[in-house]
């Protein structure tokens, strides 16, 4: 009995990358690709069309980090397998990506050899275990000695947006007080010390 072909949706908003990992792919028996997408929302499109085994998921798109891409994803298609894809492996994005529920990092200068080993490790197993980074919050110079929890990252991004205090804490279910908690530990985390200077920090380090 045949197996059938692993479904794979690429997701990058560089066009020379996109083709490059179909180049990859082309041919190679046991791996379709079937469709990509250069943003998040057409990402969310493709995959509540498309229900893929495994996404290939840039860390940043031009709309969204993939911290929040990956639960729309999971959302539209449960059943897709979320698999980081970065030329950056330490960045300050990457752990709550993983912590969304991504199950695992990919370097943009992987071998073929490797991209395909990684996405049918993926599709058979859940994860992927080939990281570089002793940490799936990497450690790299520039960014936060601590990372930022999913936690935090859901207060950073709603700061960022310009809510208050109380209405991020109507949004995510939160007392007055631990929002209160969660913005200082980002604050101390980003070295700011108002709500503007954690947002120009967190920027820098590539979170928003």
């Amino acid at each position: 009995m045949l197996t059938p072909d692993i479904r794979v949706a690429i997701v990058d908003d560089h066009p020379v990358v996109r083709d490059g990992v179909v180049t990859q792919l082309a041919g190679r028996s046991g791996i379709t690709v079937v469709g990509h997408a250069a943003d998040a929302a057409e990402a969310v499109r493709l995959c509540g069309r498309e229900r893929p085994d495994v996404v290939l998921l840039d860390v940043r798109l031009p709309d969204a980090l993939a911290a929040e891409v990956v639960p729309r994803l999971r959302a539209v298609s449960p059943t897709s397998r979320v698999l980081l894809f970065t030329a950056f492996p330490e960045h300050a994005a990457v752990g709550p990506s993983l912590a969304a529920g991504a199950c695992g990092l990919l370097v943009k200068d992987a071998s073929g050899t490797t991209l395909r080993d990684a996405l049918r490790q993926v599709s058979r197993t859940g994860a992927y275990r080939g990281s570089p980074t002793g940490s799936p919050y990497g450690s790299a110079s520039g960014s936060p000695d601590a990372p930022v929890t999913p936690r935090e990252y859901d207060v950073l991004r709603l700061v960022a947006s310009g809510h208050t205090n109380g209405e991020i804490g109507d949004e995510l279910g939160l007392s007055l007080n631990t929002v209160k908690s969660y913005l200082h530990n980002v604050m101390r985390k980003l070295d700011a010390r108002n709500r503007a200077q954690v947002i120009t920090n967190a920027r820098a380090h590539g979170l928003l």
